[in-house]
């Protein structure tokens, strides 16, 4: 076995990676443990191209439904009704983050309720995609308040409400009616879904590249982890793990709490508000509300 780098010693503990379904399960109608979906909802799925630019990326319909989760307050299970939304089909990635970082958006477009003024993330410090690669990959080592003010620039930017999921949204849309919160036992279906310690090359690969959940979302688990709303309201969380993460640990109730082990290395003082120098297993994917 392939020795681990340097990275693992900043880490407090490996996570998660996949989730996601067989197309059989959906033709069957098997749906995961604690999960109840409700068919009476219906959105479409829809593209869109942030304003002034070329840019484009898929948003995919969640329908509404009912399902247990383990608590993180509290630790034990509990009954979360989610309401239908849209997710990202794929992680957030450079194509698109790049717009807001870089200002790409053109300057004479019209920007919807101000967008120019929402702040924007400093210049980072080295190579920010850690030559994983760039275009069409995700995005990777942004804070907690830069995912934040990214979803707020696009909502402003588009006149629609982008944010963050919540945990409950983010484990829901994870599970897509088929999946348990437990481990996926099966290592061969892990690969076909998700980029994991055991198979990723120690990096990031380009998003949608592995199979999508019943719900035709990429990635959910795996390649990045995802920063969500945390339940608990405190300490910034991500979800569903990454690249770095061993295949035993990868399950969709997984989750890790930001730690300042991840800017371990920041030569600013103070710490950078926008980047996390030791985290290149961080990203993100937005929701819309309808």
């Amino acid at each position: 076995m392939r020795a681990r780098p340097l990275l693992s010693s900043l880490l407090p503990s490996r996570r998660f990676a996949i989730g996601i379904l067989l197309p059989c399960a959906v033709a069957l109608g098997i749906w995961g443990a604690g999960v109840a979906q409700n068919t009476a909802n219906s959105l479409s799925p829809f593209v869109e191209t942030i304003p002034g630019t070329v840019v484009k990326f898929e948003m995919v319909p969640v329908p509404g439904g009912t399902y247990t989760f383990t608590d993180p307050k509290t630790g034990q299970p509990k009954q979360e009704t989610i309401k239908p939304f849209y997710i990202g089909k794929t992680e957030v990635t450079w194509d698109e983050f790049d717009v807001f970082v870089h200002k790409l958006d053109a300057p004479n477009t019209q920007n919807i309720g101000g967008a120019d003024a929402v702040s924007r993330p400093s210049k980072p410090y080295g190579a920010v995609d850690r030559g994983y690669g760039h275009k069409g990959y995700p995005a990777i080592s942004m804070s907690y308040l830069a995912a934040q003010k990214y979803c707020e620039w696009l909502s402003k930017k588009t006149g629609k409400k982008y944010r963050l999921p919540t945990e409950a949204e983010w484990e829901y849309a994870c599970r897509a009616g088929v999946l348990p919160a437990g481990p996926l036992a099966d290592s061969e279906l892990l690969d076909k879904l998700a980029w994991h310690w055991g198979n990723s090359d120690d990096k990031t690969h380009k998003v949608g590249t592995k199979q999508p959940n019943a719900w035709g979302i990429h990635d959910m688990l795996g390649n990045v982890a995802e920063w969500c709303q945390p339940a608990d309201d405190q300490v910034p969380v991500v979800r569903g793990g990454s690249f770095y993460d061993e295949p035993e640990k990868v399950h969709p109730a997984a989750r890790k709490k930001y730690t300042p082990d991840w800017q371990m290395n920041d030569p600013q003082n103070p710490k950078s508000q926008w980047w996390l120098t030791d985290a290149p297993f961080v990203g993100f994917r937005v929701v819309c509300e309808p």
